[in-house]
C-alpha cells in the first residue's frame, strides 16, 4: 500500500516551474501539486485559459513535460486522443490530463467532457474553478455564483451582479456515472493531493472540481487565496466531496458553518452585496446542504 501523500513526504521536484500567472494564484498551485504527484510520464492539455497563457511564453515553458494548447472547447478529447495515442504506440505507465478552467469545463468545454467520460477514456481531467473566465477580462461563467460582480454581470441598482447559480458541475459530471469524482479546494491541500493520488489509480475516467480563488478577478490581496479557499469551504458556499462505486460522499461535514458575510466581505467582487443578498446566499447554501446530507450521507 502506497503511503499517503502530505507535504512532508511530497517531491522536491517541480514539473510546473516559472510560469507567469499572477501573484497568489489558486489555479497555478492546484496545477503545481498535481504535476508533482503525477509525475514525469504525464502529458498534459490545456485549452487556451488562464494556465495555458502563462506556461506557453516563448522561448519559456513551464511544464518540464509534455504538454499541448488545445481548442477551447476539445479539453476532453485532445486529453482521450492522447490518451489512445499513447497506448496505439505501446507507451505504457503515463497519464494523460486536462486542466481547464470553469468556463473551459462548464460551458464551452462541456460537450468534449461528456463525450470522454462517456466512453471511459482514461484521462484525469481537473476543472481549476476560479468562478469566471479570468484569463480574458473576467466575464461570468456558468460556476459564477450568485452577486457576482463580473464585466458580463454588472451590479448596480437594478441586479445584485450574476442573477444565476453555480451550476450543479460535480453532480452533472457523476450523472454520468464515472469511474471517479471529486471536489477539492486549494484550502484543503492535503485532501486534493489525497484526490489526486486516488485518481491515478482509476480505470477509466476521472475528474476533479477544485476551488482556485484569483486575486485579480475576486479583487482579494494575493497572501489570503490558501485561507480564503479554506473559509469557503468552511462557509458552507464550496464543499468537500468524492463520486465512486456509483455513491457520493461528503468528506467534510461543518456541524455548524462560519458566516457567509465574513467571506464575501474580503472579495471586491462581492463589496456591492446587500444584507439581503448575503440572506440569498445562506438560503441557497442550506438548500443545497439539505440535499447533500439527505442523498450523501447514507
Amino acid at each position: 500500500m502506497m503511503p499517503k501523500i502530505t507535504a512532508k513526504n511530497l517531491t522536491n521536484d517541480e514539473l510546473f516551474y516559472g510560469h507567469k500567472a499572477c501573484g497568489g494564484c489558486g489555479e497555478s498551485l492546484a496545477v503545481r501539486l498535481a504535476m508533482k504527484i503525477l509525475g514525469e510520464r504525464t502529458f498534459a492539455s490545456l485549452p487556451a485559459g488562464c494556465m495555458s497563457a502563462v506556461s506557453f511564453i516563448y522561448p519559456n515553458m513551464a511544464f518540464k513535460t509534455n504538454a499541448i494548447i488545445t481548442p477551447f472547447a476539445s479539453t476532453g478529447a485532445v486529453a482521450a486522443g492522447v490518451a489512445a495515442g499513447l497506448k496505439a504506440l505501446g507507451i505504457e505507465n503515463t497519464y494523460s490530463v486536462g486542466f481547464a478552467g470553469d468556463g473551459g469545463t462548464a460551458d464551452i468545454g462541456l460537450q468534449a467532457l461528456s463525450g470522454a467520460i462517456d466512453r471511459g477514456d482514461q484521462i484525469i481531467y481537473f476543472c481549476n474553478d476560479n468562478e469566471a473566465y479570468m484569463n480574458t477580462g473576467i466575464q461570468k461563467s456558468g460556476l459564477t455564483p450568485y452577486g457576482t460582480r463580473t464585466t458580463t454581470s454588472p451590479a448596480g441598482e437594478n441586479l445584485p451582479g450574476s442573477v444565476t447559480t453555480k451550476k450543479n458541475m460535480f453532480e452533472i459530471v457523476a450523472a454520468h456515472d464515472i469511474a471517479y469524482a471529486a471536489t477539492a479546494s486549494v484550502g484543503y491541500l492535503e485532501d486534493y493531493m489525497m484526490k489526486v493520488e486516488k485518481a491515478k489509480s482509476v480505470k477509466g475516467t476521472s475528474y476533479i472540481h477544485i476551488l482556485a480563488p484569483c486575486p485579480t478577478g475576486w479583487g482579494t490581496p494575493s497572501e489570503i487565496t490558501i485561507s480564503l479557499a479554506k473559509e469557503a469551504v468552511d462557509c458552507g458556499l464550496w464543499y468537500l466531496a468524492e463520486y465512486e462505486n456509483g455513491e457520493f460522499k461528503l468528506n467534510k461535514d461543518p456541524k455548524a458553518f462560519t458566516p457567509v458575510a465574513d467571506y464575501v466581505k474580503k472579495q471586491g467582487r462581492f463589496k456591492h452585496l446587500t444584507e439581503t443578498d448575503i440572506e440569498h446566499l445562506e438560503t441557497q447554501r442550506d438548500k443545497k446542504w439539505l440535499k447533500m446530507r439527505r442523498d450523501w450521507n447514507k
